[in-house]
């Protein structure tokens, strides 16, 4: 493994303890307790669930979310039916009022 890989690889890697040595050794260390405060800070355990807030994002977690159903099908039929009886009533029925022709 090349040197560049392997320090790639170090930078993903949290740090366990600190370890002082070497020339510059306390400034190290004290950089290593900032690493290993950090990480001792952070949450542990699954993370909390989301609420939507918006009406979209209601809509999918109620259809697409844990238990997913076939409703935005029908959903998506009945919409594109009210649009097409809108279309027709704004370009034909309403010129045909009381049987006018």
């Amino acid at each position: 493994m090349s040197f560049i890989t392997r320090r790639a690889l170090s930078t993903l890697i949290p740090p366990k303890i600190a370890s002082p040595t070497g020339i510059g050794a306390a400034q190290d260390a004290a950089r290593m307790a900032r690493i290993v405060s950090f990480y001792e800070k952070l949450p542990r355990g699954p993370a909390q669930e989301v609420k939507p807030k918006g009406i979209f994002s209601r809509y999918q977690a109620r259809y697409f979310g844990k238990n997913p159903s076939a409703t935005p099908i029908i959903h998506v039929i009945i919409f594109l039916l009210g649009i097409g009886y809108v279309q027709n009533y704004y370009f034909h029925f309403r010129h045909h009022k009381n049987n006018a022709h």
